[in-house]
């Protein structure tokens, strides 16, 4: 069997036994979602999704005998943000606890790592927009940036899960292209631990609701972990992605997140108050199904993602695909006030 393909299946199956044996334990240690407020699921969900996705990955990364030195700072990076995810699905912390453990994983990344968004690319035109000073600031605020967008939108089965996969995929692909194989192996690899949480998580037509959710354990870490490789491609020594070619794999997330906060900011509220007005709300509210839903808006990530990879290939300027990208948030999110009203009153709950 090939090598590849061995580490594959072990990071499916170790993540699908995993599931599986922390199921029963779950509720024993209450990690579990109980309905309440914009929860719509019935009856109590094991959280244990993402623990086993990142265990699965670690465990698999490690069989793999590359050279991971130089990742040093994404495992102790999705390391604490697990242990702090978990911390939060067992007792609720504070926002400012996840945010500092946020900021305090972007800063090993930055810092110690080295993995820093050194240049935005030729944004504005040909002169490549250097961020000097600035590249830490900057990198830590993206990454938080990408962990709260992928927890926002980690608000129906399989969506999350979903979203990921696809931009792991899609960031392999370019990896394996460019001759990073050890990225490309462990792209997949996560890719892989991902797809055997999905098994469970994914709405099929034998079920009623997902077996499991990742909980904030699950959606930080990957957050984290997609920030990370977008982070790393895009650097000097790689020179595999252009910065907003990466934007684009992640488009649905953060114009989702872009959306909903600017309009909790038009409403006079918060922008990180919660509420149900993401875009998985609006398509469940129009009639469509949880699958339906989910359908439509992976699909949308892959289109997204597809046309971000397409303009790469063929040298579309980056300028042209930075104010293509501003152009469809403004479009979107148009649309998205125009639907919900701008002056909806929504009851404030913690995101």
């Amino acid at each position: 069997m090939d090598k590849h393909i061995f580490l594959f299946l072990t990071a499916f199956l170790s993540t699908v036994v995993l599931i599986r044996l922390f199921r029963r334990m779950a509720s024993h240690i209450s990690l579990i979602d109980v309905p309440a407020g914009r929860k719509s699921h019935e009856g109590t969900v094991p959280l244990v999704g993402g623990i086993a996705i990142i265990a699965a990955f670690l465990f698999t990364a490690f069989l793999t005998r590359l050279p991971l030195t130089g990742f040093n700072s994404l495992f102790s990076g999705l390391l604490l943000l697990v242990v702090i995810g978990l911390l939060d699905d067992l007792h609720d912390l504070s926002a400012r606890s996840r945010f500092f453990a946020q900021i305090m994983a972007s800063l090993v990344m930055a810092s110690w790592g080295g993995v820093m968004v050194n240049d935005l690319g030729a944004l504005l035109g040909s002169e490549i927009v250097r961020l000097n000073n600035w590249a830490i600031p900057f990198t830590v605020i993206g990454v938080i940036g990408v962990i709260n967008a992928m927890n926002m939108i980690d608000g129906v089965d399989g969506l999350a899960g979903g979203i990921t996969l696809i931009a792991l995929v899609l960031f392999g692909f370019v990896a394996q292209s460019s001759g990073l194989i050890v990225h490309a192996t462990l792209l997949f690899t996560l890719a892989a631990a991902v797809l055997g949480f999905l098994v469970f998580n994914f709405r099929a037509p034998w079920m009623n609701q997902a077996l499991v959710f990742m909980g904030d354990a699950g959606s930080m870490t990957l957050g984290f972990a997609l920030a990370w490789f977008a982070v790393d491609l895009t650097s000097a020594d790689r020179l595999a992605l252009a910065p907003i070619t990466t934007v684009w794999v992640l488009a649905v997330p953060l114009l989702d997140m872009a959306s909903v906060m600017l309009r909790r900011v038009e409403r006079g509220m918060s922008p990180f108050t919660g509420d149900a007005q993401h875009l998985h709300h609006l398509l469940l509210r129009s009639g469509f199904s949880t699958s339906r839903t989910v359908t439509i808006i992976l699909s949308a990530s892959l289109l997204c993602g597809v046309i971000g990879l397409t303009a790469l290939y063929y040298a579309v300027p980056e300028s042209v695909m930075f104010y293509a990208f501003l152009f469809l948030l403004l479009i979107y999110h148009v649309v998205m006030r125009r639907v919900w009203g701008s002056t909806d009153q929504v009851k404030p709950q913690p995101e």
